[in-house]
């Protein structure tokens, strides 16, 4: 590949990098015309960065976690304490990212060094159950509303920092706009009405 050649591809990746949130899978890089020994030609001439096995990026330095997320899980929902921050019940993000993804994926998607992800292995048929969307890293990611949250944190609560889980049902029950009716059926179908009952309950 001459230099003009070279130019140009680049070019073109970076067009493709742009449109994908900065991480492309390699099934991508193949229409322009590339080949696997050329993908790895450029990585190691520094051009392209390997994120994890079968994602590539450029500049992956400069790239927020945000853009990282939004570009390798598209179809994962911020959930626990991740969404707990994005919701404002947590002060701090944690340093893991907390994301729901349907069970029947494929469980290789998750070993990448950095972000750091904890995966919630969920049931197809509850996953998209109160999902919500909200504006993330130049686009838009799937967060659970309060409720449904709420819910999974209860759920999931051993998996919780004890502080981060009071504070959290404090807020929710502080939460000026709450729907009662959806936490109850969110309860029913997570299986966490009874600790509903008791730990938000007597507050209302």
């Amino acid at each position: 590949m001459n230099q003009e050649k070279k130019q140009e591809m680049i070019e073109k990746i970076e067009v493709l990098m742009q449109e994908n949130h900065g991480v492309v899978k390699a099934e991508k890089l193949y229409p322009l015309g590339l080949t696997y020994r050329q993908i790895q030609g450029l990585v190691q001439k520094g051009i392209l960065d390997h994120v994890k096995n079968g994602y590539y990026s450029m500049h992956l330095q400069q790239r927020s976690e945000d853009e990282l997320i939004l570009a390798m899980f598209p179809d994962g929902i911020l959930t626990m304490d991740t969404a707990l921050f994005y919701h404002g019940y947590c002060g701090e993000r944690p340093e893991e990212w907390s994301i729901a993804i349907s069970k029947n994926v494929s469980k290789s998607r998750f070993k990448v060094e950095q972000p750091v992800i904890c995966p919630y292995y969920t049931e197809p048929e509850v996953l998209q159950m109160g999902v919500e969307k909200i504006p993330f890293a130049q686009g838009e990611i799937g967060i659970y509303s309060k409720e449904r949250l709420i819910c999974d944190c209860l759920k999931y609560e051993e998996r919780l920092d004890r502080v981060i889980m009071k504070t959290a049902l404090m807020a929710y029950i502080n939460e000026p706009d709450k729907d009662i009716a959806a936490l109850m059926e969110y309860a029913r179908v997570r299986k966490v009405t009874a600790k509903v009952q008791s730990r938000i309950g007597v507050w209302l």
